[in-house]
This record gives C-alpha cells, structure tokens and sequence, in this order.
C-alpha cells in the first residue's frame, strides 16, 4: 500500500489501536505503541528483517538523550519535596499576594514548583494546600485547586526539562534554551486564563457543598493518606501540615529555593543567549555549549540541590543517597511510554507514512502551527496521555519543518499547546483531580476539561503571536 491515502487510512488505523488498547483494554502506553508500530511496519511491507532494528533505533535515540534528564531531573523533583522547599515556596507566594489573591498565588506556585516534577506528583505534593488556603480565603477548595492543576499541566506540556517537552525538541531540532524563554511567555498567561481567570468569571461552575466536618477537616479525604492531615491560618496566611516539613531543621529559604528550582533553566537559556554573542563554535562556544547541554545543566542542578536542600540543612550523604534512589521508582513507566513513542516515531518515518502526510498536510489551507495543534489536542483526548500525544505529534508533523518555514521552536510549543487541552476521564489527572477536590465527574469536566481547554487555546494564540517574530 503505497498510496499517500492509504498510508494516511494505515496512520488512523494505527492511532484508533491505540486508543482501544489504552482506553478499553486498559494497556500501558508503551506496549500499545509498541504494538501499532509493529502493526503499521507489518501492514506498510516494511522489510519483516528490519522492523524490530527501527523499533530499536527509535527507542535508542529518543532515550540516549532524555533518560538522564528525566532521572536527573527526578532527584530535583524529589529534593525539593523533602526539604520542604516546596511549601517555602507556596507560603512565600502566599505572604506575598494575600490569601484573597489565593487563585493567583496557586497558579504560580504551580508554574514554579511544577519546574521539576511530574504533574501529577506535584499536585499530590502541594494538594494539601488548597484546603488550607480555600479555608483562609474563604473561597471553594475547587476555585483554589484548578489554577494549582493547571499550570501544572501547563509546565509539563511546553517547559524544558519535563520530558515529552525536550523529547520533542530534541525531535524537531529546537534549541532547548529558546523553547524556555519562549515557553514561559506562553504559559504564564495562558495559565491564568485557564485558572484564576475562568474560576473568575464562571463562579458558578466551581461552587461546592462544603458542611461543618468538610470545612474542619477537607484536607483528610484524598490528602491524609499523603500528607497525613490538614494544616492552620495564622494571621490570614495559611500554613501547610507541620507532617509534610522537613523534620531535620526549619524549612529553607525562599531564594535559595527559588534558585535552586530555575538553575537548569537559567543555564540553559544563559547559553543561548551566550550563543547570541560569542561564535558557538569557538573555544569559549563550545565550552558555554557543554555547560549548557540540558543532561550537564540538570547535573549541575542536583548537586547544588544536594548541598542547598540537604547538607546545608543538617543532612549527611547517606540521607542524599536515599532519597536519591527513592527518585527513581517513579519514572519506569514514563521512560517506557517515551522509548516507545520514539519506536512508533522511526516506524512511521520508515514505512513513508510521516512524508506522506506532510505531503498532504502542506497542500491544506490551514497554518502548520494550528495542524500541530490540532493533531496534539485530538491524540490526547484520545489516548489520554500527554506524553504520548506530544511524542506521537512530534513524528506526525516533523516533516513538515522542512515545507513550511515554521521555526522548530514555535513548532515544538504549538505541539505542546494542543496537549494541554481536553483533560478528561482518559487522563489520570483528571481522577486525581476529581478524587482530591471531591467533587462529581460533572463538576471535573466543567472545571478542569475546560479549564485545561481555555489555556490550550490561549496558549495557541500566544505560539500564533510569537510566530510573527520568530
């Protein structure tokens, strides 16, 4: 089957299977990719010799650049869960903004301290927050909670480091440093948008029945069995769990904290501002390159953690070494789901199926950054992942860079984009959510599905604006 229509009918093929083994058999992401792959190789006449080599190959090359990313990045992530460096920085912004502002001060917290961790280990690390906050506010737990999912949904989809974020660079050629600084204009507003702002003006949408039990003790359901209970106001500001702090010494200091979850991003984008500079290629290049490189800038990131969250706070090396290898449990099933996506990518580049669809995505009257919008929001209400949907639109539009002039840059955020949107029941998030807030399944799609919805949209205008300048 050699037609540029029947290799699009084969792509769709292979994306349905990948939903009915995902959503109705209930299988793990990376075996379903694995599974279309071999599929679309089979029924395309890739050479039966050479499949599991493509396979290989797309998985080799995806994980040969992201997997001590993703780990390094784990030990960040999980630092700053035990020190405590992350309620200095919820009760900072908090003291900051006033507890009336409390939407506001959540959705930064999110974009900050979502940096380095998973969105959904950063919602189970700072949930415990919105009850307490919600309280002191006087405001519904769920007005104070979608702004906190949302931009950490948002950081996760367009930032470097997170990994489907730099996977996808590293696929369409981005430089990592420009999707940062670039990444955080999009996501700051887009963010807002989708959570303090719509909690603003649909208010009816987030009302709660909250009686005397729920209002003493709304942390307990969902957050006790992580957190071990709710926390108190002092003055107006509210206070997280004393069980959530770190039990060797107060918690750390705001700026040291702060620094210490920007300095990979910091790194990174002071080399391509560097590379603006000084000729990439030259001695002192080369050297701003090596340091600017994402593995060696995460590096250089934990082992500052390790002093600024830990051995400046009382903890000796062998409390480092565990909490080190307690970083690393977590990350098996995203490192197998991205692997495979990588695998799927080389297969679809391999049987003609990725030139095709170029082909016929190029001659269509609609912009390449809105495709690659649209191809990512759809593959994520789909599959329910957005790790799969951006690895998946990655391989679908990287041929396209080459016919359309689109920036790799503005390419790689318009994917990340779509995936914020449409978070619904086939995304684990999204029964974290619901299950944390207490709510209905109702109440979850008209808070979060349209939240995360109102921020991908506004995130694609702000790619569409950028793209006028870069």
């Amino acid at each position: 089957m050699t037609s540029t229509a029947g290799l699009i009918a084969v792509l769709l093929a292979a994306i349905a299977l990948i939903v009915f083994l995902i959503v109705k058999l209930r299988f793990h992401g990376s075996i379903a990719l694995v599974l279309a792959a071999l599929a679309v190789a089979l029924v395309t006449g890739v050479p039966l010799g050479e499949v599991v080599g493509v396979i290989e190959e797309g998985v080799g090359g995806t994980l040969g650049f992201l997997v001590l990313i993703i780990g390094f990045g784990a030990v960040l992530g999980k630092m700053l869960e035990v020190s405590g460096g992350a309620e200095r920085l919820a009760l900072s912004l908090l003291d900051a903004f006033g507890a009336r502002r409390a939407t506001v001060a959540m959705a930064l917290l999110g974009l900050i301290a979502g940096i380095p961790v998973f969105v959904e280990v950063g919602f189970v690390l700072l949930v415990p927050l919105v009850f307490v906050v919600a309280r002191a506010a006087g405001i519904s737990r769920v007005a104070v909670g979608l702004p906190l999912a949302i931009s950490l949904m948002t950081v996760h989809c367009v930032l470097p480091p997170h990994p489907a974020a730099t996977a996808i660079a590293g696929t369409l050629g981005a430089d990592v440093g420009t999707v940062i600084v670039l990444g955080l204009i999009v996501a700051l507003p887009a963010a807002l948008a989708g959570g303090p702002l719509y909690a603003r003006l649909v208010p009816g949408a987030f009302a709660v029945e909250e009686d005397a039990e729920d209002s003493e003790d709304s942390g307990d359901s969902g957050a006790t069995a992580e957190t071990g209970g709710t926390g108190a106001t002092a003055g107006g500001v509210a206070t997280l769990p004393a069980t959530r702090r770190d039990t060797t010494s107060a918690l750390p200091g705001f700026g040291v904290t702060l620094l210490t979850v920007l300095l990979p991003l910091l790194i990174m984008v002071a080399k391509t501002v560097i590379h603006l500079i000084v000729d990439p290629e030259s001695t002192a290049g080369l050297v701003v390159g090596f340091i600017g490189n994402p593995i060696v800038a995460l590096l250089i990131s934990v082992l500052f953690a390790y002093y600024s969250l830990g051995l400046s706070r009382g903890r000796s090396l062998s409390d480092i070494s565990g909490i080190t290898d307690s970083s690393f449990a977590p990350i098996g099933g995203v490192l197998l789901i991205i692997g495979a996506g990588g695998g799927f990518n080389a297969v679809l580049t391999a049987s003609g199926i990725a030139p095709a669809l170029a082909d016929a995505l190029a001659v269509l009257p609609i912009s390449p950054i809105i495709m690659a919008w649209l191809i990512a929001i759809i593959l994520h209400f789909a599959v329910g992942s957005a790790t799969v949907a951006m690895i998946s639109a990655a391989g679908i539009v990287a041929p396209l860079m080459a016919t359309t002039g689109v920036s790799p840059e503005i390419m790689t955020l318009a994917i990340g984009a779509g995936a914020i949107g449409l978070t619904q029941v086939t995304d684990s998030l999204f029964w974290m959510y619901q299950s944390y807030m207490k709510i209905s399944v109702q109440q979850s799609i008209r808070t979060l599905t349209v939240g995360t919805t109102v921020t991908s949209v506004v995130a694609l205008g702000m790619v569409l604006l950028l793209s006028l300048f870069f």
